[in-house]
């Protein structure tokens, strides 16, 4: 079986655990309790194939706190890490800035590509905010952004690009 270490990263408050609860099926979260550290997430997804074999794949993500008290944890997350999923909240301009040092850190300074990096533009519940796309600044531009928008009831929530 395959397995593929994913990390979480953003800002504090960007809705990194609220997206990776979603993803691996966890319980949601009903009030903000800021990410202590990392939260290793596990969940197995049986439908990949390779080379016409199912061989199925194990995923861990990494919810990773977005505290700067944590940076002197920050390599040894990123050991073995398949891909980076930055998170930010798209309603708070000083998420756009902090971004960018998300992706020095976690994507250039660890030599990952560009395709193995997602950014996901979070849009608080009630927010009311459009998912127009935020202007990002180079290199962030060229990265795959999709917006997420969570609801309570799963059944109305969404992820696009």
């Amino acid at each position: 079986m395959l397995k593929a270490k994913i990390l979480f990263v953003g800002p504090c408050e960007s809705g990194k655990t609220v997206c990776a609860n979603f993803l691996t099926k966890s319980s949601d979260i009903a009030k903000y309790n800021p990410t202590q550290g990392v939260r290793i997430l596990e969940f197995e997804n049986p439908y990949v194939t390779s080379n016409n074999k199912g061989t199925g794949y194990d995923s861990e993500l990494w919810d990773c706190g977005g505290d700067p008290k944590f940076k002197s944890c920050w390599l040894a997350l990123m050991k073995n890490s398949y891909g980076v999923v930055i998170v930010f909240n798209a309603d708070i301009p000083s998420h756009l800035k902090e971004t960018e040092m998300w992706y020095s850190c976690f994507v250039q300074q660890q030599f990952l590509q560009d395709t193995q990096c997602l950014l996901t533009a979070h849009h608080k519940q009630g927010s009311g905010s459009d998912k127009a796309n935020p202007a990002l600044a180079p290199p962030l531009n060229k990265l795959k952004l999709v917006h997420s928008n969570l609801k309570d009831d799963r059944k109305r929530s969404g992820w696009s690009s």
